[in-house]
């Protein structure tokens, strides 16, 4: 297993950090096991599955002004001196949070180099090609009966005005509008479809001027 991916989860402790490294690994959690025993088997498992890539989610959810958020992660340094990986840590304004604050903020910087996410561009020719490549991942990702492949990337341009060249707008935009085929018996996505969905609210606010959905949904029912 090359490639191992976590999620932070909010108010994390190094108990709940460990869990979610043992809940992917599918290692059974029994109700009496201690931080280490959990921390001692996810590290000897990623060892015998030579892990060389740590994808850590959701890092925005460490509060190292907290007491649970500033041994969280301790935990995460500690897993990422046992484990022989490259931790990639993922997470929304980062540089402006308590991430890189005090002590253990420090230690933090001075493990990790920041690099800025920014949305995808869209006016040099490779930039588009970036674009279609990720649309490309997203269409082939699809299981609609009747959609033909390359409806999507011969619409990158537009999809790129309606998301911003956000991956997680193009996410939810695709991921709903294939739900809405399903839901209608078509099983194929039309410009049409995508006109109607309402994007999220980070697109509306990075291009307050970007036409609104055509048409409102309304919530669906889980």
């Amino acid at each position: 297993m090359p490639v191992v991916f976590v999620t932070v989860p909010p108010a994390a402790t190094p108990k709940m950090l460990a869990g979610e490294f043992a809940r992917f690994l599918g290692i059974p959690l029994e109700h009496r096991m201690s931080q280490v025993q959990i921390t001692n088997a996810v590290c000897d498992l990623l060892g015998k599955l030579g892990t060389t890539l740590v994808l850590v989610d959701e890092i925005h959810n460490l509060d190292l002004t907290t007491r649970n958020g500033a041994e969280a992660s301790d935990q995460l340094k500690y897993l990422s001196e046992r484990i022989a990986a490259t931790f990639v840590l993922a997470g929304l304004d980062v540089e402006t949070s308590s991430l890189f604050q005090g002590t253990r903020g420090q230690r933090i910087a001075g493990r990790y180099t920041v690099i800025p996410s920014r949305p995808f561009g869209h006016r040099i020719r490779a930039d588009k090609e970036s674009w279609q490549a990720l649309v490309v991942t997203m269409e082939n990702s699809l299981r609609l009966h009747a959609h033909r492949p390359g409806t999507l990337v011969a619409m990158a341009d537009y999809l790129h005005e309606r998301t911003g060249g956000l991956i997680g707008s193009l996410s939810q935009l695709t991921r709903e509008a294939a739900v809405d085929a399903i839901d209608s018996g078509t099983e194929k996505i039309t410009k049409r479809m995508l006109d109607e969905i309402e994007l999220d609210h980070a697109v509306q606010r990075t291009r307050p001027d970007r036409p609104r959905a055509k048409y409102a949904r309304r919530p669906k029912a889980a």
